[in-house]
């Protein structure tokens, strides 16, 4: 009897050997390789002047200009990425003046038509309202630089300098205006 208990239960251990090592066949293995793109935000400042007679052209070198002149320049920013985006752009106005002169400068003497309309200041920045979508391009943050008939004899031979630097981030996931927006460069 021992030997039959003994045989049975050799042969129970061999059936289960054979049937573990057959579902050993019925495995299945997969690999899956996923490749996600991240999406682009790419913006180009765009400046340029109006002639007198109505044509634009970039705006190249320095102008000459007097006390009480409004000079064409346009300011705008263009969406040359594949993604919709928030834009700003900050403006600081500085005076060099000439070798030789001295005296407490007044930016404030350099003036801008800014577009209200449009965009909005805020911290330093004017922001576009509406999200700007690829190849679009805003309309003007300001479209003229006037300088004040009350600048004195201290500003001749003087350097008026702008300094424009556009920021964009993306729309998507990204606060429903552009005052929500996250993710900004960090001012230079």
């Amino acid at each position: 009897m021992k030997k039959k208990i003994l045989a049975m239960a050799l042969i129970i251990m061999a059936l289960s050997i054979v049937a573990y090592g057959t579902l050993a066949y019925f495995s299945y293995e997969d690999t899956a390789t996923n490749v996600i793109v991240a999406g682009n935000i790419k913006i180009a400042l765009r400046e340029w002047q109006q002639t007198d007679g109505g044509e634009q052209v970039v705006s190249e070198g320095p102008i000459e200009i007097l006390p009480g002149l409004h000079v064409s320049k346009i300011v705008a920013v263009e969406n040359t990425g594949k993604n919709a985006a928030w834009i700003r752009i900050s403006v600081l106005k500085a005076i060099e003046l000439a070798t030789g002169k001295e005296g407490a400068v007044d930016v404030d003497l350099v003036g801008l038509d800014l577009n209200t309309e449009h965009w909005t200041e805020l911290d330093g920045y004017y922001y576009y309202n509406v999200a700007l979508q690829p190849g679009e391009t805003t309309q003007p943050l300001f479209t003229e630089v006037q300088f004040s008939p009350s600048m004195s004899n201290l500003y001749q031979q003087s350097k008026a300098i702008l300094t424009i630097q556009a920021q964009g981030v993306q729309v998507a996931n990204n606060g429903q205006t552009v005052f929500e927006a996250a993710g900004w460069p960090s001012a230079e």
